[in-house]
Formats: structure tokens, C-alpha cells, sequence
């Protein structure tokens, strides 16, 4: 893909999303909005087959769309593909979601030799309130 000397851009990131994922990560139908230096903010489109009774998008639709975003903060912020593992993915729903789609903000903390830490935020794209907070550990390796 690209190495530590070839700029990360949004096309990276895109290719990223429908090359490195599983197809099941794929249906989330997830689409990358922007990206900057150790961050990258992704959509997850209102898509009734990732909602619970009530219209509420399930946590483990959150959960996958907030590891995937990190994954790309950390792409942003080391300049090529690493392979990496999630080791830890604490998360606290802080209201329901419906109807609208989630933008979803994954910001590196600290990429060190070893561990990347990161947090995500998950927001309502219609009305900007916070829905979903989560703070991850990645291994490279």
C-alpha cells in the first residue's frame, strides 16, 4: 500500500477500508469523511439491518465502527500499513442513537514502538451529540 515515506491521503484510506476489512465490516457501510495527523473521522450510514427494536443502531455496530476508525487514525499517524492488533476496546454508550447516521472520530493519544493508544468519539450527524465514547490499545505487530 504505502510506505513511511508516501503521504497518507483519503484515497489510503478509502482503498484501506475496502481492501484490509472483512466483508462483514464492509456491510457497515462505512465511509471516510476526513483525516488529518493521527485522526480520521468515518460515517456509519442509518441502515435498518444495524438496528435494534425501536430504531436504535446496536452497540456492536458502534463498537466495529470505532475499532475501524482507529485503525485509520493509526494508518494517518504512522504512514503505511502495520499490522496490528486490537488488545483492548473499552466502551460507554452515553445515549441511544436513531435516525440519522454516527460520525465517528477515532484520534491517536500516543503511537509508541510497540502500543498505540486511542479514544473515539461516536456522534449523531444530524444534531452533533456525543452517543458513544470508547478508548482502545493496539499492538503492532
Amino acid at each position: 500500500m504505502t510506505d513511511a515515506a508516501t503521504p497518507v491521503t483519503l484515497d489510503t484510506l478509502r482503498e484501506a477500508l475496502r481492501d484490509w476489512f472483512a466483508p462483514w465490516v464492509q456491510d457497515l457501510g462505512l465511509q471516510v469523511e476526513s483525516m488529518g495527523n493521527g485522526e480520521a473521522t468515518l460515517r456509519l450510514p442509518v441502515n435498518a439491518s444495524l438496528s435494534r427494536v425501536g430504531g436504535m443502531v446496536c452497540g456492536q455496530a458502534l463498537m466495529a465502527a470505532a475499532d475501524t476508525a482507529m485503525v485509520m487514525a493509526i494508518v494517518t499517524q504512522l504512514g503505511n500499513r502495520r499490522p496490528m492488533t486490537t488488545v483492548q476496546l473499552n466502551t460507554s454508550f452515553l445515549k441511544p442513537l436513531s435516525g440519522q447516521d454516527a460520525l465517528v472520530t477515532a484520534t491517536v493519544l500516543r503511537a509508541g514502538k510497540s502500543l498505540v493508544f486511542g479514544e473515539i468519539d461516536i456522534r449523531g450527524a444530524n444534531d452533533g451529540k456525543s452517543v458513544c465514547r470508547a478508548s482502545t490499545t493496539y499492538a503492532l505487530l
